[in-house]
């Protein structure tokens, strides 16, 4: 009785082969040391080869068959051409400018040039900041206080350290005579 399977994805289905031809060779004599099973890799056989069985297939139709096929599998290139017949118009085509850019380039103009506010209105709006958080990077108290950075940080060096290092790398917190955080003030009273 033959049990048919699929063979990889051959059209017909093909007999597995049961019928092999064991061929016994003098062994080299050379050491060999065998895995006892793949759960235990830890054991091993160990032994010097005095015999080797090859075990081949038995020609056979379905056997020749088997192999023209696979053949012909490997023969077949990965990748086909086809020529069009017409253009393909479903195609992205490339934007000279995209609407998120456009956007961004609006909002900027309507902001305009940030200009130099008085610096105790900046500070006021800085020490507001700190109170809720306290390390901020640049980026996020020139959002805050709508300044240019450079004038920003000319500000924030007469009231705040740069974090050079640590979990707080590259943000500025208040020094410590302009801290009054909600904490403290709890503690104090």
């Amino acid at each position: 009785m033959h049990t048919r399977v699929p063979v990889r994805h051959y059209t017909e289905r093909l007999c597995v082969i049961k019928r092999f031809r064991v061929r016994l060779n003098p062994g080299c004599g050379s050491y060999c040391s065998i895995p006892s099973s793949l759960h235990l890799p830890s054991l091993y056989f160990h032994g010097v080869v005095v015999q080797r069985a090859e075990c081949r297939p038995a020609v056979s139709e379905s056997y020749m068959r088997l192999k023209r096929l696979q053949i012909e599998e490997s023969s077949k290139p990965a990748r086909l051409s086809q020529q069009l017949d017409k253009a393909v118009t479903s195609n992205y085509r490339p934007v000279a400018n995209h609407a998120y850019n456009l956007e961004y380039e609006r909002k900027k103009k309507e902001e305009g040039k940030r200009a130099r506010a008085d610096k105790q209105q900046v500070l006021d709006m800085l020490f507001s900041a700190f109170e809720k958080h306290q390390y901020y990077n640049i980026k996020d108290l020139v959002d805050i206080t709508k300044q240019p950075v450079g004038y920003l940080k000319e500000i924030l060096r007469d009231i705040g350290i740069y974090n050079v290092k640590g979990t707080h790398k590259n943000t500025w917190e208040l020094k410590p005579e302009y801290r009054h955080y909600q904490g403290e003030e709890k503690t104090d009273q």
